[in-house]
């Protein structure tokens, strides 16, 4: 499977814990998870602080939980069509945000908005985000987005096809045939997956049911693409444990 370009803006459906309705929306990749969660708090109703979030695929199949408040939206391998599930752990009712003629509009003074710690403000501080450290944020961001660009790069080099071999500091080498490059469904960022000579990896392809490619079981594995490196290597018994 070769790495193709990825959109600087992909399309997902949004759903809640609190709300029946589902939401079709455009987001930047480039967003960090604790960006998003203050974005999605306009479509959902629920609190940023008090989110989690799951993502499924565009036949609500789950992938994974979203957890990373530092990670880009772009790190994870949501696609287009794929659906955004907010769980809202606020206390709040089903259907409390969806009738907002019941909703009592109170004015407060920023004194009183500020002692919260359930609200956006209240997130964004604890965070560092937006106006309480934007040149930070950014930094992060800009650091984030080398990284992983830096990652795809590696990546692209990696043919699928050819032998190669895994190295990591302190830890003894292994060899076999690169079989997979590019975005996973199981961790974000980009991964390598060997067909070792040996039985030393961990599964067959197949991470969490889905299967990237095909092996002998014991014989698979993911590396990172900084551990890999491409030759004409004779086959060969090694070990690694920088793997998943």
């Amino acid at each position: 499977m070769s790495v193709t370009g990825t959109p600087a803006v992909v399309s997902v459906s949004i759903s809640s814990s609190l709300n029946a309705f589902r939401a079709l929306k455009r987001y930047a990749r480039g967003l960090t998870l604790a960006e998003f969660k203050c974005k999605l708090e306009l479509v959902v109703g629920s609190p940023a602080s008090c989110m989690d979030l799951e993502l499924y695929t565009a036949d609500d199949q789950f992938v994974m939980k979203l957890d990373r408040d530092d990670a880009l939206l772009g790190s994870y391998p949501i696609d287009d069509g794929c659906r955004i599930h907010v769980i809202d752990r606020s206390g709040a009712t089903i259907g409390e945000y969806e009738d907002v003629s019941r909703v009592e509009k109170v004015e407060m003074p920023d004194e009183e908005y500020d002692k919260r710690t359930n609200t956006a403000r209240s997130f964004m501080k604890r965070s560092k985000l937006g106006q309480y450290n934007k040149e930070e944020m950014q930094k992060k961001e800009a650091e984030l987005e080398k990284k992983l660009a830096e990652e795809k790069a590696l990546a692209e080099a990696i043919p699928v096809g050819a032998r190669c071999e895994v190295r990591a500091s302190g830890q003894p080498s292994k060899r076999g045939n690169v079989m997979f490059a590019g975005l996973t469904e199981f961790k974000p960022g980009y991964w390598i997956g060997i067909k070792y000579d040996e039985p030393l990896g961990k599964h067959d392809g197949s991470v969490n049911g889905k299967q990237y490619f095909e092996c002998q079981p014991k014989y698979g594995a993911f590396v990172k693409p900084q551990y890999v490196t491409v030759g004409d290597f004779p086959e060969e018994d090694d070990g690694l444990d920088d793997e998943m």
